[in-house]
């Protein structure tokens, strides 16, 4: 079943200025027949071994300023990445 990952820009901004337990959470996980909304999502594999997660966290970002990104162990082929 195909997954979508959405992550939602305007929650971002909006929980600037929000305490850390009254933020809106910034993902949708959506399918054809759902719309689930987290903080957090791992994305697992067949066999349940972790491939990535996406993270959110707005108190202790990454020193470049983020508040959400992707992490994963595994190999990331990039595509249209101009030092390629």
């Amino acid at each position: 079943m195909k997954t979508i990952i959405h992550v939602n820009q305007h929650h971002i901004k909006k929980n600037r200025g929000l305490d850390n337990g009254d933020t809106l959470p910034v993902l949708t996980v959506k399918t054809y027949n759902s719309n689930r909304y987290a903080h957090a999502a791992k994305i697992i594999d067949s066999d349940g071994r972790e491939l990535a997660k996406i993270v959110y966290r707005p108190h202790a970002p990454l020193s470049c300023g983020a508040h959400c990104w992707i992490e994963t162990q595994c190999e990331v082929e990039v595509s249209g990445d101009p030092e390629a």
